[in-house]
């Protein structure tokens, strides 16, 4: 279906038929002639799309050359009758032609019997197939036609645009008579298989045009959008450019103008995709992604790279088709489905009523005489849930008048009243936050939002734009709401506590909208955070808060995955920075909100574990008093006596308890929980110190949200350990989330490990279990393989992205050891690598924090001289960040 002001016109530069039929006569052979020309077409092309030709023109210039192609190819053979034509299908049958695209063709038979033609059919074919062509073809009589369209819906979409390229025109017609809505699939029932189509396609990219790798045709907002507008057009009104449906009242010069710019991006696109890769591809993946914006002219700046410019232009372009196709579909939907329906209508206000479930302006002019309206609309929606969307025609009302929102309008009390009286309403806030996204009316009223529409970070960790980010946060947050939440227990039961629930809307609004500017982004959206609570007559007390919210949102992830939460001088200092429940309180839900919409493989019992213990950890600090902070040996003597409590209702004697504690120091008890104390040690009073590893495996049950799969290796003290027991464990396919390492006086370990499954579950299965148990004692058994098992291999694909590695150490006085936190690309046996060269370098482990980040890792690791001291020379220090660097880097090709 074609746009209106562009017509093609058949240009002889590109391609001279004259020229090119005239070589044929030469007597020289037709194959060679032909790949040269269809070589010589596409480099011409290529060249004109390098030098900024208009796309159309050589989307159009390409399908119009394959036409004069095939003519000639056509007319060249022997037809016995004028009952067959080629037929032009699907997207080259609308005349368009990227330069892999598939070129569908129809060789439609006026009667059954295609015995005459098969000779021809066969030479036909052959030769298409012998020059080059990548083509689909179908050999269809009219009755074939009439048959397989009845019963395929996608049959009929290909024929509805269909060309003749040679042969009777009355045979198109007769195919379009007999597959016409009055015999089958009638506009209705057309329109709802079209409709679920798309719903089931957008569904495979979770119904977001914010897709981490779109695909150009298929994701929300992609080309397949805009052709399902067009193939309900055509069938219901039979016509053939969007002009008509203009005609139709369906469709307006502007939205017109927003197809026709929104195509001509994606084809650029598109044409740049295939022209890079040498085939049909389709998905804008991360590896073309940096060529397509470099071949588009951006380039890295101090604040953005270039990719990160192009894929902003990308989002925000196909978030307007999003918002384009929603409403002519729904318009078509009123026509088509409901047309003889009568409405029901419910008037709300003088402004606004609801029209079969949507609310609608009363009058088109009521954004002008009223611009404050652009705002109650999304707050009539949160008081009155009922509300399923706005209607179409309101919709282009809206984006029709949203120039409207200017400085005057933010400062006007009024609807800066309307504002924030939808963030205080007890609706579903979250979602109208989002609608006010989705129709461009949130980045005007908050021009700080608008500013991160479309904003991505080139990674494997932030798989959404900022924006998209920060709408998935606050709909976490309105999930919170909710009665239960498995995922987020805790989350919820402090969200029906939290007395003020509009302090988590801004505070998730402004918790990253600085980002891309350079800087600190929290510390510069704390400052908008204030001006918007200043602009809008927020108390000192909740300005306060919302800007400390804003400031410190990443203090309590970083602190439960980056520390040793486990230390009561970690929690002290924790809780310091908390000053109060309340802040405690408000920072979880808001943490735990964020983490689960960065990347929904973030949020898994292990992370919920760490944070939940965090959490408790600190509100005990606060009631007690931050004056009152916990001392180290009162920790130690208050676990020692719930773990002795525990083992004397398992039947463990004293003295034997007694005994092996003595040997372990108080680092120990302050590791572990009373129930995992007692657990170490009737395993280990029960083994009487075996000669092969003593492996403990703890699962959660299945009605436990929280925790993951943990092992204790209880084994003489040796070299190598670490790194042979992690490569054993990613030998297993499992991944490392935690590990604790303690030696006792008598040189044993007692090294504990939390595990994740590759989708960050923990393993429950019994024989999966008792499968880890074997394996890894028959791995651990022998301390003169750890050399062979640390060098082993493990197969799993690395990923593009290129993270140079970064080390940076500091001291832990308090603990007296040193802490090494390494940034590097994620790849196959990274933890042994990591263990061997500590190995290499001398260096022993106490304990180590593992987070996967994308493509990259964040670990953090307690490392000690072999004498059990912190490391202190910096020369020493210095070497072993070096080595990491040298050998990570050389690994991932950085």
């Amino acid at each position: 279906m074609l746009l209106h002001h562009y017509r093609f016109v058949p240009d002889t530069d590109l391609f001279d038929v004259s020229a090119f039929k005239a070589s044929l006569e030469t007597g020289r052979p037709l194959i060679p002639l032909y790949k040269n020309a269809l070589k010589e077409i596409g480099e011409c092309l290529d060249r004109r799309f390098m030098a900024g030709h208009d796309i159309r023109d050589l989307i159009y210039g390409r399908a119009w050359c394959l036409d004069q192609l095939l003519k000639v190819a056509w007319e060249r053979l022997d037809w016995p009758s004028d009952g067959i034509a080629l037929l032009a299908v699907g997207g080259y049958g609308r005349g368009e032609l990227h330069p892999g695209s598939d070129i569908d063709l129809l060789l439609l038979l006026e009667d059954d019997d295609d015995t005459p033609f098969r000779e021809s059919l066969t030479a036909f074919i052959t030769f298409l197939w012998d020059i080059g062509l990548d083509i689909g073809h179908s050999v269809r009589s009219l009755s074939d036609c009439e048959r397989e369209c009845r019963n395929d819906i996608t049959v009929i979409t290909n024929l509805l645009e269909s060309r003749t390229l040679s042969g009777p025109e009355r045979l198109r017609d007769a195919m379009y008579a007999r597959t016409s809505p009055e015999r089958m699939w009638q506009s209705a029932s057309f329109f709802e298989a079209k409709w679920q189509e798309q719903i089931a396609r957008h569904h495979k990219f979770n119904n977001s045009e914010y897709h981490l790798e779109p695909n150009i045709k298929s994701s929300p907002g992609g080309l397949r959008d805009i052709q399902m507008v067009g193939w309900v057009a055509k069938r219901h009104f039979d016509v053939r450019t969007y002009t008509d449906v203009i005609g139709q009242g369906f469709m307006s010069d502007t939205d017109l103008r927003i197809l026709s710019q929104g195509r001509a991006f994606l084809w650029q696109v598109r044409y740049a995709l295939h022209m890079l890769t040498g085939r049909a591809e389709d998905r804008l993946l991360f590896d073309h992604q940096r060529a397509v914006a470099e071949l588009f002219g951006y380039r890295d700046s101090e604040k953005r790279l270039a990719v990160e410019q192009f894929m902003r232009r990308y989002y925000r372009v196909v978030t307007t088709l999003v918002e384009l196709n929603d409403m002519l579909l729904q318009n078509f939907e009123e026509r088509i489905l409901r047309d003889s329906e009568t409405p029901t209508i419910t008037p709300l206000n003088n402004r606004f009523e609801i029209r079969d479930g949507y609310i609608q302006a009363r009058y088109p002019t009521v954004f002008l005489r009223r611009p404050g309206a652009l705002l109650e609309l999304f707050l009539l929606m949160a008081q009155h849930p009922r509300i399923d969307g706005v209607r179409a025609e309101t919709i282009r009302l809206i984006r029709d008048h949203r120039h409207l929102i200017d400085d005057a309008f933010r400062q006007d009390v009024r609807h800066k009243s309307l504002f924030m009286e939808l963030l205080r309403s007890d609706g579903n806030v979250a979602q109208q936050l989002a609608r006010m996204a989705r129709y461009g009316i949130l980045g005007k009223y908050l021009p700080e939002f608008g500013d991160v529409i479309g904003l991505m970070q080139h990674d494997l960790f932030h798989i959404y734009t900022v924006d998209a980010h920060t709408l998935r946060l606050l709909d976490g947050i309105q999930c919170f709401k909710g009665d239960s939440d498995e995922q987020s227990p805790l989350a919820c039961t402090l969200m029906q506590q939290l007395p003020r629930h509009d302090i988590l809307w801004i505070a998730g609004l402004y918790h990253d909208i600085a980002k891309g500017r350079g800087g600190d982004h929290s510390t510069l959206g704390a400052i908008d955070a204030r001006a918007f609570c200043e602009r809008h007559g927020i108390s000192r007390r909740d300005t306060e808060l919302i800007c400390w919210l804003v400031e410190h949102h990443l203090l309590m992830s970083k602190t439960a995955q980056k520390r040793d939460i486990s230390d009561p001088d970690v929690i002290s200092e924790f809780a310091t920075a908390m000053h109060d429940e309340r802040h405690l309180d408000y920072l979880y839900v808001l943490t735990v909100a964020d983490i689960s919409a960065t990347n929904a493989s973030l949020w898994n019992g292990w992370r919920a574990s760490l944070m939940r213990q965090l959490h408790t950890e600190a509100r005990r600090a606060l009631r007690r008093g931050l004056e009152n902070p916990l001392d180290r040996q009162e920790w130690v003597n208050e676990t020692r006596a719930e773990a002795r409590a525990l083992l004397t209702g398992m039947g463990t004697r004293d003295e034997s308890v007694d005994q092996l504690w003595q040997t372990l120091g108080d680092e120990y008890f302050l590791q572990y929980a009373p129930s995992e104390v007692a657990w170490h040690t009737q395993g280990i009073l029960e083994a009487n110190y075996q000669v092969t590893p003593l492996i403990l495996i703890s699962a959660p049950t299945e009605d436990m949200a929280d925790g993951g799969t943990k092992v204790f290796i209880h084994t003489r003290s040796v070299n190598n350990l670490f790194a042979a027991t992690a490569a054993a464990i990613e030998q297993l396919g499992l991944s490392i989330h935690d590990a604790r390492i303690a030696t006792s006086s008598n040189l044993w370990t007692l090294n504990t490990f939390i595990l994740l499954d590759d989708d960050g579950e923990p393993i429950r299965d019994p024989e999966r279990l008792r499968a880890i148990h074997q394996q890894l004692v028959d791995e651990l058994d022998d301390p003169d393989d750890y050399p062979r098992i640390v060098a082993r291999h493990t197969p799993r694909q690395l990923k593009h992205f290129r993270v140079p590695t970064r080390v940076r150490i500091e001291q832990d006085d308090t603990n007296d050891r040193t802490v090494l936190e390494l940034i590097a690309a994620d790849r196959p046996g990274l933890l042994a690598r990591v263990g061997r060269i500590f190995m290499e370098c001398d260096i022993a482990l106490s304990g180590a924090k593992i987070a996967t980040l994308g493509e990259r890792v964040e670990d953090v690791f307690f490392i000690m001289d072999l004498d059990g001291q912190a490391i202190t020379d910096s020369r020493r220090l210095d070497g072993l960040s070096q080595r990491l660097c040298d050998v990570l880097d050389a690994e991932a090709g950085v």
